[in-house]
């Protein structure tokens, strides 16, 4: 997150304005009048998708999607006609109802612990006030799913809420609640939000009349507004963000609590942000369609073959059809009433030649192999396993796993080629430290005068430490009289004062000493309050209404007369102040962008321009700035504020806008205080992992709301920028200005192009855009050459850019290219950019759980993206793509095994092989090993994928999963098929040998076959392995000898008649070592002769287990393979 994270976070009011036709009516504790006119939701929540009635429409509705399925269920109806008919009705149902009925369970498994929890949820209590209570109002335990809006329900510490409520009162006598938000954004920060003064003096049943108007339910959770109006009164009290608490919050340090319930069930900000993330497939998915789309036509061409043979076949034998088996014209048992003999089952050739089509396509239905996709979303249930429990993607920092929640785009991971990437949280650990601060134009950063804050007498210390500068301790201390020891007290008081902290206050160790933990909404505020702590300004206590300061330890009180909050449009905040000696001041603080144009240039410009020339120092050391001013107000000025602000903040219509023009009246002529330097360290391992994705050819964009000197000096120190790199520039305050930058670029990179066509020696270039030039090239038809000049540039940093912005960038990207995007973030203003990429994920860093709830993946460090693409990433592209191809190859094989007899049985497509053999082939004889296969294996280990980052190539150029390798693993089946088939056809032509044994030893031999080739792939074995390979071989003779013990089954006893001989032992023998001269034969080639990379580095491996130290490094190619 960057600067401009009030985008999203801290707005003083809904982004919808609210209007009379709007407004949601409540009735507090009149729940029934509440819903007289208008039923509103109920409390209840429902999360899981199917009822018990439900369930088996919709979920057989939802798996027909796929189309696929609508096609082998096609092929089960036609199976199921008489003319058709060639599995037994049975058999020709299995695949597809063993299909569904596993993805069935999982769904009805998933959906079941929705249910369960929904149970658990609603089931919870709640005390409600029940006014017809005997004994008086009282409140009472009610279940969740009961609550209703307009019901008075009172919380307890440690409690959560059960609806969105205004609050009405709390124990504490200002009215104050501290709520945490874990469970609705992730953070841990304690919130303060407050009760009325109007109500809390109150009972709550002595409320009934009053009426609370707000705003429809929205996903807003940030933003509320309303109005009350209490009985017997005109006058309407305003409500806000402040005042109302969400469910699934935490009551926190706040005895009880009591408010008015206005948002109930999925009408809650919190059910309506539980969205879910956008269904994204993956590239092989997709690209899998296409090869589907070939071998459907490869089906319609065998089917086709079929049917015209069988027409020229049945044209030339027409003659004797009718005393042909299969083709007699007449049944000779029945005479019609001519006492003729009847048509049986003959219907003419064309209608033959139709039926004779429609069989084919039924016999080689498992050309298109439905038991894939199954198997790839077991595969990457298996490898999302494995990510989830690799210790080195464990932060042991925030003790959190890496999460997978999209399980459908795990290969993905090794096929990005472009990484766009939030700064602050995700590149920098988003834990601020105070180091330097401008005041009255003297920079007090000099690090040789910074020491531990002394503690001395003080009994009061905050939890984050802060280096001070002894200089300017010493002007606090001693220089309280001179013009600048004032302005410096002034600044401090500023950071003390212009802020949201809510202070929590602990003991420690020395019973003497007050620990002070200050929890807020933004790490730059804790880091500010706590330097201003450390400076002799403790922020101590914080009510409604005004705050306690320990002012050099003199306790004082500031009353709090007004607050402008952080929001996107005005980039600053801030707060009216009631001081001890009955002035009134302003304090306002916020960007150098929003500041600078606020401060009155009349007053010490040569203070301002020290200042900004301080300014530009820290930023170029990395460092976030704010610019912090003051001015001291009449009474008539406050007045006129105060009568404005009650105005704008009670309007229905237009407020948010009516309450910025308020701050901007307000916020003008100060006198400037100074200037603070934040930093925001790097996370650990940054600089390396930059330079790592970089070896292996991923492009990295940074999206950051920081000014350009911030951002450039991050990219300095975290090795995205490097000095020999040459910077394009693109910051321009006007359209025309932006037109010629643009033009200038584009220039300037064709130029630097044409020095040299060798990629080794070209120039690197690095694009540095703001946010302001991304609007004028987003608003005109310029997004062409922004494209032509980042995709020229190794490095792209943009600054100063809004959420929609970088949403805008990664769009820019997708649409003009192929390559695979990721986007990695941390906040709420880096969820549309998560959810444009390919594969989003999410940081579970400190500003909530925004990113992480709408990403793909998660994960606790920036870091860990290296072990997470370069290593699994790697691999389950790779073992993906095998898996893909290798069921294509494995059914091919099979039908052209069938084709092949065909030719044998006069077109009329009986099958040697027992229909349960070709229904168990693709389910049970040859699916497990694949499956274990695509889970376990590796090609290369993980020290070498780490080591070597150029090995992420393949991914990145499709080398493992293409058209060329289809065509080749097309070409290997029908080789493989035509040894299977006329290997042992042409050993047994003059036997006496009877069909079923035949098709029992080509059963074999397939199995057989396709399990060898899949063992002479696999690189790494285990016990595991070993047992799916050999134990489905196994497996699928036990099989054959059950189906052949069975006396009802076709083929009774065949395979013990030829198991005997030795003739059957040799020719398994025999298609074994046939079928695979080709492709052993091929991969030996290749290996020796043109070794791609990762053979390469498979050899590197097996020396290394032996003198690993002495070794020498082989330089990887960088170019794409043929």
């Amino acid at each position: 997150m960057a600067e401009d994270h009030g985008s999203s976070r801290h707005m003083s009011a809904s982004q919808k304005e609210l209007g009379d036709e709007d407004a949601r009516v409540v009735r507090v504790g009149d729940p029934a009048r509440t819903n007289e006119r208008l039923d509103f939701a109920g409390n209840a929540v429902r999360t899981a998708k199917y009822s018990p009635l439900t369930f088996l429409p919709r979920n057989l509705f939802e798996q027909f999607h796929r189309l696929a399925y609508v096609y082998f269920l096609v092929i089960a109806v036609l199976n199921q006609l008489p003319q058709l008919a060639v599995f037994g009705r049975g058999a020709s149902v299995m695949p597809l109802a063993f299909v569904l009925l596993v993805t069935a369970v999982k769904d009805a498994y998933e959906d079941w612990r929705r249910h369960r929890s929904d149970r658990a949820e609603n089931g919870r209590l709640a005390a409600v006030l029940s006014p017809d209570a005997t004994g008086g109002a009282q409140f009472l335990p009610t279940k969740w799913k009961h609550v209703r809006v307009g019901d008075v329900v009172r919380v307890v510490s440690d409690e959560s809420l059960p609806a969105d409520m205004v609050l009405l009162a709390t124990s504490e006598p200002t009215g104050v609640a501290y709520v945490q938000t874990l469970n609705l954004d992730g953070e841990s920060n304690l919130k303060t939000r407050y009760a009325k003064q109007e109500t809390l003096s109150t009972p709550p049943e002595l409320l009934a009349g009053a009426v609370i108007r707000c705003e429809r339910p929205n996903r807003n959770i940030y933003g509320f507004q309303a109005n009350l109006e209490l009985e017997g009164e005109s006058r309407q009290i305003p409500l806000g963000p402040s005042n109302i608490v969400l469910r699934g919050c935490e009551l926190k340090n706040t005895t009880w609590a009591v408010g008015v319930v206005v948002y109930a069930g999925r009408e809650t900000k919190a059910m309506l942000n539980n969205a879910g993330t956008p269904k994204k497939r993956s590239r092989l998915e997709t690209h899998m369609n296409r090869e589907t789309l070939f071998l459907s036509a490869i089906l319609v061409v065998l089917c086709t073959v079929v049917a015209t043979l069988s027409g020229v076949w049945l044209r030339t034998h027409e003659d004797e059809l009718e005393l042909a088996q299969f083709f007699h014209k007449k049944d000779y048992l029945k005479r019609d009433d001519n006492n003729d003999y009847e048509n049986y089952n003959y219907y003419g050739i064309a209608a033959q030649i139709v039926f004779i089509f429609l069989m084919a396509v039924i016999v080689f239905q498992i050309m298109i192999p439905i038991s894939l996709y199954i198997s790839m979303e077991l595969v990457r249930l298996g490898q999302a396993y494995f990510m989830i429990r690799d210790s080195k993607l464990f932060d042991e920092s925030s003790n959190t796993r890496f999460q997978c929640r999209a399980l459908n785009i795990n290969e993905d991971l090794g096929q990005i080629k472009c990484i766009f990437s939030d700064k602050t949280g995700t590149l920098t650990q988003n834990k601020m430290e105070f180091r330097c601060a401008s005041i009255d134009g003297v920079d007090y950063s000099d690090i040789a005068r910074q020491r531990p804050a002394a503690e001395g007498d003080r009994i009061w210390a905050p939890k984050i430490s802060v280096n001070t500068d002894q200089e300017l301790v010493k002007l606090i201390r001693d220089g309280g009289d001179t013009e600048q020891g004032r302005q410096t007290r002034e600044f401090f008081l500023a950071l003390a004062t212009c802020n949201t902290i809510v202070p929590m206050v602990t003991y420690g160790p020395d019973p003497n000493k007050k620990v002070i933990d200050y929890q807020g909404e933004s790490p730059d505020e804790q880091a500010l309050v706590s330097a201003a702590a450390a400076y002799g300004f403790v922020l101590v206590e914080r009510t409604s209404g005004h705050i306690m300061i320990d002012v050099l330890g003199e306790k004082q009180r500031y009353d709090v007369l007004g607050l402008h909050e952080f929001d996107s449009d005005r980039k600053r905040m801030s707060v009216i102040i009631g001081c001890p000696d009955k002035s009134v001041k302003l304090f306002v603080k916020g960007a150098d962008s929003s500041m600078l144009g606020v401060i009155d240039k009349m007053l010490n410009s040569d203070v301002i321009q020290a200042t900004e020339k301080h300014l530009h120092s820290y930023s170029s050391l990395g460092l976030r700035t704010l610019v912090i001013g003051m001015r001291e107000l009449s009474q008539e000025e406050f007045q006129e504020w105060q009568m404005a602000y009650e105005k704008a903040s009670t309007a229905l219509l237009g407020r948010g806008n009516l309450l910025r023009g308020v701050a901007a009246d307000i916020e003008r002529n100060l006198r400037l205080l100074g200037a603070s330097g934040i930093e925001d360290k790097l996370q650990d391992g940054v600089p390396e992992a930059i330079e790592k994705l970089r070896e292996a050819g991923i492009k990295m964009w940074v999206l950051t709301g920081d000014k350009q000197e911030t951002a450039i000096s991050i990219g300095y120190s975290c090795k995205l920028l490097t000095r020999d790199m040459t910077q394009i520039v693109i910051n321009s305050r006007s359209r025309d200005s932006c037109r010629k930058s643009l033009d200038d670029a584009i220039t300037m990179v064709n130029k630097y192009q044409s020095f040299s066509t060798d990629p080794q020696l070209r120039v690197p270039l690095a694009l540095i855009i703001d946010g302001n030039s991304l609007v004028y090239i987003f608003d005109t038809d310029w997004e062409e050459k922004l494209f032509e000049i980042a995709i020229a540039c190794d490095v792209v940093l943009c600054c100063r850019v809004a959420p929609l912005q970088k949403a805008g960038i990664v769009d820019l990207i997708k649409k003009r290219t192929s390559d695979m995007t990721l986007a990695i973030g941390d906040g709420a203003n880096d969820v549309s950019m998560i959810q444009m990429a390919d594969v989003g994920i999410g940081i579970s860093g400190q500003e909530g759980r925004q990113a992480v709830m709408a990403s793909d993946f998660a994960m606790g460090q920036f870091r860990f993206l290296v072990p997470l693409l370069l290593v699994h990433g790697h691999w389950n592209y790779q073992r993906m793509a095998y898996m893909i191809l290798y069921n294509f190859y494995r059914n091919a094989i099979f039908v052209f095994v069938l084709f092949w007899y065909v030719f044998y049985t006069g077109f009329t497509l009986t099958t040697a092989i027992t229909e349960w053999s070709s229904v168990l082939y693709s389910v049970i004889y040859t699916a497990v090993p694949t499956i274990v296969v695509a889970i376990l294996d590796k090609d290369l280990s993980r020290r070498t994928l780490l080591k070597y980052a150029q090995l992420y190539g393949p991914g990145q150029r499709e080398e493992n999963y293409n058209l060329r390798l289809f065509i080749f693993i097309m070409m290997d089946s029908v080789w493989q098929s035509i040894a299977c088939f006329f290997i042992p056809y042409l050993a047994y032509r003059k036997s006496v040998i009877d069909s079923s044994s035949l098709g029992d030893l080509w059963t074999l031999s397939v199995v057989i076959l396709v399990n060898i080739h899949l063992a002479i792939d696999v690189v790494r074995w285990n016990w595991i392995t070993h047992a799916a390979i050999w134990g489905s071989i196994a497996a699928t003779w036990i099989c054959v000898m059950i189906l052949d013990s069975i006396p009802t089954l076709p083929g009774f006893w065949a395979i013990y008649k030829v198991m005997g001989t030795g003739l059957f032992w040799a020719l398994l023998l025999a298609v074994t070592v046939v079928g695979m001269i080709p492709h052993f034969a091929a991969k030996a080639f290749t290996e020796y002769f043109t070794p791609s990379d990762i053979q390469i580095a498979r050899e590197m491996e097996k020396s290394q287990d032996t003198h690993d130290a002495t070794h020498p490094e082989v330089q990887m190619s960088s170019v794409s393979r043929a």
